[in-house]
């Protein structure tokens, strides 16, 4: 008995102490924890806290009730207290308050306060678990049938290229891209496909100055002028300029390329010319080089828009920094909401804000009926029904849900700033409240440098939302449809397509239980999630929005990878 009275007196007794208590303690608080002062027994048993606890403590069952007692109402504090409620639906901008103030809404929207500083070097992410369910059927991404990228090029390619890059280059292409960043990247897109076509040097396309955004970027600016020309040199010989020989030369001039020119056409109108002056400057490339191209000027194609055309490195690597804060807490959705007053303006829609927005939208367009590009014989209610117009916060909002949106899901937002400003994106964040842009994420004065740089900022979008684990647009355009390719050709990531046409008249039916709403809307979007779509299965498709089967090929195919 002495001997096992002995050993038990050696053993260590420890104190299980919350780490986050440990962390708010002083180094002599912690000693002063650890090596208290013992007290006489006689004056611990005589007093009050030892009538209340040697009883718990002789009574196993008192014991555990005493701590579900305790732990029910502490839990019910923290559900009351203010600062662990979800972010607010007002959603301030971090940027917009100070420091101190900014980390704390950093904390509630999911991130740690650790290392957060002005340098965006890095975000410590905080260690408690996440509020989007990780085995919801939502993430699930879709079958991508074993398509895998393969741009294999043709032997008559390949001794085309020989003999064209072993000639001294005497015929140079120069061209003008316009419009916002994601019609630049299309324009540059085809005019290295006319290069090819015309055996000319590229000269590194110009960036037109964007009369709206007042943009002066260049191309080194927003792309990697490096990369893209490495990867291309079996292809396309590019330079930064023009030699010295043919700067005094009058280039032959084309403002206007007609829809649908095929590379027979672009010959017999520029090759003999180009050869006789040496030059050739081309505008308004817009979607004008036709869509159905031989197999190699496709694989071409898709060659420039998913491998050659890469962000510069500084875009690259704060895109990357908000995409990681983006993820650091799970799968996260993108969503690219077109809801700014000009595309009101030009679809022929209304917003359904108010009244008030309704009739600024109406008198817009009156005054300056140029701007409408829709069909202008169709009331703003026809072209809803028919699927023309952009989805509201509203309908994004019941369409997420029906589709099984976790409503503690993530989600990025795209876009300019809505009409009617953020209160207008309320339907949206009263249903799934943590709804973020570039902004929210962006840690004090990261941005700044660039806010009057617009392809800056959109190349920052289209990052993030390449990145998310779902991705849906509001309405088509060219950055939808760029996401939609890149999406496919890194595997088919899921890509919600609004079936709008057909889901509308569910949206205006009141007396729908919203069980059956949801069924509907499901079967709806079952074949509208990004699986993989052949190019050919419709006329006119481009291969850079749906690269099989010239640039993806499956187990059945042949492989060739870049």
């Amino acid at each position: 008995m002495a001997k096992k009275l002995k050993e038990k007196a050696k053993k260590v007794a420890y104190i299980s102490v919350p780490s986050q208590i440990i962390n708010s303690l002083s180094s002599s608080s912690l000693q002063s924890l650890l090596h208290s002062p013992k007290k006489a027994s006689s004056s611990r048993k005589n007093s009050f806290i030892y009538f209340i606890i040697a009883p718990l403590l002789r009574n196993s069952k008192l014991w555990c009730f005493a701590l579900f007692f305790f732990g029910l109402v502490g839990m019910l504090i923290n559900l009351t207290h203010p600062l662990l409620l979800p972010f607010s639906t007002t959603r301030p901008c971090p940027n917009d308050l100070p420091v101190d103030h900014q980390q704390q809404q950093l904390q509630l929207i999911g991130f740690g306060s650790e290392n957060i500083s002005g340098d965006g070097v890095s975000v410590s992410i905080s260690s408690s678990s996440s509020n989007v369910s990780q085995s919801s059927s939502f993430w699930e991404q879709p079958d991508g049938l074993g398509y895998r990228p393969c741009l294999g090029l043709t032997r008559e390619y390949q001794r085309a290229t020989e003999s064209m890059l072993k000639e001294r280059s005497k015929k140079y292409l120069l061209v003008v891209v316009a419009g916002g960043m994601n019609q630049q990247r299309n324009q540059i897109v085809d005019a290295v496909v006319i290069a090819r076509i015309l055996e000319a040097t590229l000269v590194v396309p110009i960036l037109q100055v964007n009369v709206i955004w007042g943009d002066e970027s260049e191309f080194s600016d927003i792309f990697d002028l490096e990369h893209f020309k490495a990867v291309l040199a079996n292809d396309v010989r590019v330079v930064s300029s023009l030699p010295s020989t043919h700067i005094m030369t009058r280039p032959v001039k084309e403002k206007r390329t007609p829809l649908h020119a095929s590379p027979q056409w672009i010959r017999s109108r520029y090759l003999k010319r180009l050869n006789r002056e040496g030059v050739l400057l081309l505008r308004g490339l817009d979607s004008r080089l036709s869509k159905d191209l031989p197999s190699d000027l496709q694989k071409l194609r898709c060659k420039v828009a998913f491998h050659a055309l890469r962000f510069s490195p500084t875009i690259m690597g704060l895109g990357n920094k908000i995409a990681d804060r983006m993820s650091s807490k799970g799968p996260y959705i993108a969503l690219h909401l077109r809801m700014e007053k000009d595309v009101w303006v030009r679809t022929g829609c209304l917003p359904g804000l108010s009244p008030e927005y309704d009739e600024m939208i109406s008198s817009e367009r009156t005054r300056r009926p140029e701007l409408l590009t829709a069909r202008s014989n169709m009331t703003s209610h026809e072209r809803k029904l028919a699927g023309l117009c952009p989805l509201n916060a509203v309908e994004v909002a019941r369409l997420l849900k029906a589709l099984g949106a976790p409503k503690g899901a993530r989600i990025f937002w795209a876009g300019g700033d809505p009409l009617g400003g953020l209160e207008a994106l309320d339907p949206i964040t009263k249903e799934f409240p943590y709804l973020f842009n570039k902004h929210d994420l962006a840690l004090p004065g990261e941005l700044e440098p660039y806010e009057k740089k617009a392809s800056f900022m959109a190349a920052i979008d289209v990052i993030v939302a390449e990145r998310s684990d779902v991705f849906m647009p509001s309405h088509g355009g060219n950055m939808g449809h760029a996401i939609q390719g890149h999406r496919a050709y890194a595997g088919h990531k899921k890509y919600i397509t609004p079936n709008k046409r057909h889901m509308l008249p569910y949206f205006l039916d009141d007396s729908l239980p919203e069980a059956e709403f949801n069924r509907i809307i499901k079967e709806l979007h079952s074949e509208s999630l990004g699986q993989p779509e052949l190019r050919s299965s419709k006329a006119g498709r481009d291969v850079t929005k749906y690269p099989i089967p010239e640039c993806m090929c499956n187990h059945t195919s042949s492989h060739s990878t870049v």
